[in-house]
């Protein structure tokens, strides 16, 4: 996953310098983001926290480690599917 410059606490200050009536062009121009940047952040971080956030981004670390556990698991069982057929 790729490293952020910005914390989730900086992202969601940001939000709410645009929520509180600051323009969109104004706030991306202030911190050098883009919109598209700031329109996903919305989307992720849109309505949160600062709580909210650092638990989203814990469950998405958990979330990403049993993804890779599971793939780990399905390898090595095709992997002895694969012996076992080639043994009969």
């Amino acid at each position: 996953m790729k490293k952020t410059r910005f914390s989730e606490e900086q992202i969601i200050a940001v939000l709410r310098e645009q929520e509180a009536g600051m323009k969109t062009a104004d706030v991306c121009r202030k911190h050098g983001i883009s919109s598209a940047t700031l329109y996903a952040w919305k989307a992720k971080y849109g309505g949160m926290d600062v709580s909210q956030a650092r638990k989203l981004k814990v469950l998405e670390e958990e979330n990403g480690r049993l993804k890779r556990l599971l793939a780990d698991a399905m390898l090595d069982n095709a992997v002895l599917k694969e012996v076992a057929a080639k043994n009969w």
